[in-house]
């Protein structure tokens, strides 16, 4: 890939549905928490991409995380099939979870026509189809599909909010059980420590995509022109992480639900901005998907000339292996009953390892027995300890809250497996 195309698949990854879940953290944290939270785990990111380059440009044979786990551990077997497990546990569930929202879209627009199972696998077929294509070269051309059609959707929200005469729903009632719309700069009282650290943990796993960079930047023609890439992919997710999420609280206030779509008061508002969010629902899954693959597929086909050329074999053990993903991460959107807990979850299992603690030891490797030769080494060793010390953070109280919000969802009413029940927002 030329590095343009490479921004595009980034913003194609990053210009996501977990946007409009912003607003909702918004509404926990209060502007103050929210907006600073937003604008720190922004720096944190281009900080650590920034190392991770870096890195990677001084061990060029690096193909994916798993590869950068393997030499940032000192060459360990061991670091390299536990970064493999991570890799496939947080892709296919991720996968799974964009099967969901693709159902819940479906149950939206078609006022629950069919059996959301039915729907389940309407949009995993889809996926697979798409996800055919073996280079990543291919599925940048779709990027640009899906980051226009959620730019799209993210305007018609803005608007929608906006000349609505009020909100229909939030978490607490229908409006307006809770009062008029009021935004706040400081937590409500009575907000838990778990609905803060899940708001945080939600702002969090939108800024950490670094999980497949390596795989994106071995696929460059020119792997030192990614910080270009990285430069696109920051302006874009700066804006859009902050402004629509910004605007939605102003609008909907306590109200405001994740996605923020289901807050929507106008039936036809709502269908209209989330219809276009399907789009960027297949090509994300399919991002993610033939990041898993290829990790699967070297494992199986190794060094034979199958690995690259268009052969039988490597052509149905590709497709053989992206079947098995699909079907695997469809299972778990049948049986997972809160996908949004499930990411809160996600991102302290494995955004904590991937987007911080990751990165601090490659830091720290680099630099080895030089970390406070000078006031900017030593500047960025703090710094380091610091990223180091919020990925511990994520890791402990933050596993703890996400566990503690899931079991909540299991205490409650909660989806059958396999269940035909509406999930329209």
């Amino acid at each position: 890939m030329s590095w343009q195309k490479a921004a595009w698949l980034l913003c194609g990854d990053q210009v996501c549905l977990a946007i409009m879940a912003q607003t909702w953290s918004l509404s926990v944290l209060g502007w103050v928490p929210g907006i600073i939270t937003m604008v720190v785990a922004g720096i944190i990111f281009w900080i650590t991409s920034m190392t991770m380059h870096r890195y990677i440009m001084k061990y060029p044979q690096i193909r994916d995380i798993c590869d950068f786990g393997y030499y940032i551990f000192g060459k360990s077997k061991i670091a390299y099939e536990f970064t493999g497990f991570m890799l496939l546990a947080n892709n296919i569930m991720l996968i799974g979870f964009h099967v969901l929202t693709g159902a819940r879209i479906l149950n939206t627009l078609s006022d629950h026509s069919q059996c959301t199972v039915v729907f389940n696998i309407i949009i995993m077929i889809m996926g697979i189809v798409c996800s055919v294509p073996r280079t990543l070269k291919h599925v940048s051309f779709m990027s640009i599909f899906s980051a226009f059609f959620m730019g799209l959707s993210i305007l018609l929200f803005m608007i929608f909010a906006g000349i609505e005469p009020a909100p229909g729903y939030g978490y607490n009632g229908d409006y307006p059980t809770d009062g008029p719309v009021r935004t706040y700069a400081f937590p409500l009282p009575g907000t838990t420590f778990v609905a803060c650290m899940n708001a945080v943990l939600n702002i969090t796993f939108l800024w950490v995509p670094q999980i497949l960079f390596p795989t994106f930047i071995s696929e460059m023609s020119n792997p030192a022109d990614f910080p270009k890439s990285l430069a696109v992919l920051t302006g874009v997710s700066a804006f859009l992480f902050i402004v629509p999420p910004a605007v939605g609280f102003r609008y909907l206030g306590q109200y405001s639900t994740a996605p923020a779509f289901g807050s929507l008061g106008v039936t036809t508002y709502k269908k209209a901005s989330f219809a276009f969010v399907i789009i960027p629902t297949l090509v994300i899954g399919v991002i993610y998907a033939n990041v898993s693959a290829k990790f699967i597929y070297h494992r199986i086909m190794g060094r034979s000339r199958h690995a690259h050329s268009n052969t039988v074999i490597g052509w149905s053990a590709w497709i053989g292996v992206m079947i098995g993903i699909w079907i695997i991460a469809w299972i778990f959107a049948e049986v997972i009953p809160s996908m949004g807990d499930f990411l809160s979850l996600l991102s302290a299992a494995f955004d904590s390892f991937f987007g911080f603690i990751y990165f601090s030891i490659a830091e720290f490797s680099m630099h080895q027995g030089n970390l406070f030769g000078g006031p900017w080494r030593s500047f960025m060793s703090i710094l380091y300890i610091f990223i180091m010390a919020c990925g511990l953070f994520m890791l402990g109280p933050g596993f703890y809250a996400a566990v503690e919000a899931i079991i909540a969802d299991y205490s409650g009413a909660t989806r059958p497996a396999f269940s035909c029940a509406n999930l329209a927002i």
